[in-house]
């Protein structure tokens, strides 16, 4: 017996819940600082966690994403659906099924301009401990981001900067 493709299950918006965008910078000993853009759930939708974390899934395939492979690069694909424009410190983010505004800390906004490129982690777990308003500490963001189930679990991308002019 086959599973189906979770990119042709159908879903409604409101399974997702409600989504967060949180912006981030680092490096290794040696390596320039690269930005991070990471987009989750909260997995409060109507139908629970595990719908939630289902839908994300095939929310992000139907945007070209792969979820559980390797960092899809982006950078010369411009028609590719997911889109990261910076202006005015801040970074706005846009799915099919996703756009958010978030205020960037300025070395983020030097990585980003730096690189000309942001990693993008787009996870399917939910992360209901990180709400709107309470800070996330460095710690917590590490617990989460770090995650091997959460990595194996998300969709990465390799996002370029762009601007307005």
């Amino acid at each position: 017996m086959t599973s189906p493709n979770s990119a042709t299950l159908p879903y409604s918006p409101a399974q997702l819940g409600t989504q967060i965008l949180i912006a981030w910078s680092g490096s290794n000993p040696g390596e320039p600082e690269t930005a991070f853009l990471l987009a989750y759930s909260l997995g409060d939708g109507p139908d629970g966690p595990e719908a939630g974390e289902q839908a994300m899934h095939t929310a992000l395939e139907r945007s070209g994403l792969r979820v559980g492979g390797e960092t899809l690069d982006a950078t010369s694909m411009p028609n590719f659906p997911v889109k990261l424009l910076v202006q005015a410190g801040q970074a706005v983010l846009t799915l099919p099924h996703f756009k958010a505004q978030y205020t960037v800390p300025p070395q983020w906004l030097t990585a980003a301009r730096d690189a000309g490129t942001v990693h993008g982690m787009f996870a399917t777990r939910p992360w209901p401990a990180a709400v709107p308003g309470q800070p996330v500490g460095e710690e917590q963001l590490r617990a989460f981001v770090g995650d091997p189930e959460v990595i194996g679990t998300s969709a990465h991308c390799l996002l370029p900067v762009r601007s307005l002019g």
